[in-house]
C-alpha cells in the first residue's frame, strides 16, 4: 500500500520559494504565471492494513507543521503511487 502525502503552506502564510520561482519564471521569459506556491510531496510504502486515519497522525505529530503547513493524503495500492 502506498500513500501521497503534499503539504503545502497555508493561505496567507509568505512563500519566499514559491515567489522565488515566479520571478525567476518571468526573468525566464514565461509570461502569465500569476502566482507559485511551493510545497512537497512525500510517498509512503505502508503495511497492508494502514489506515488514512493513521497518515493523518503521522501528518499531525511529524510530515506536516500544521500550524503554517495543510496537507492531503492520498492512499493506493501497491505498486502504483497513490
Amino acid at each position: 500500500m502506498k500513500a501521497r502525502v503534499t503539504v503545502m503552506l497555508k493561505q496567507g502564510v509568505l512563500d519566499p520559494q514559491g515567489a522565488a520561482v515566479q520571478s525567476a519564471l518571468g526573468s525566464l521569459g514565461f509570461e502569465g504565471v500569476e502566482g507559485v506556491r511551493q510545497g512537497k510531496v512525500i510517498e509512503l510504502d505502508l503495511a497492508d492494513g494502514t489506515t488514512e486515519a493513521q497518515v493523518g497522525e503521522m501528518c499531525e505529530k511529524l510530515l506536516a507543521n500544521t500550524v503554517i503547513e495543510s496537507y492531503r493524503v492520498e492512499m493506493g495500492p501497491a505498486g502504483k503511487s497513490a
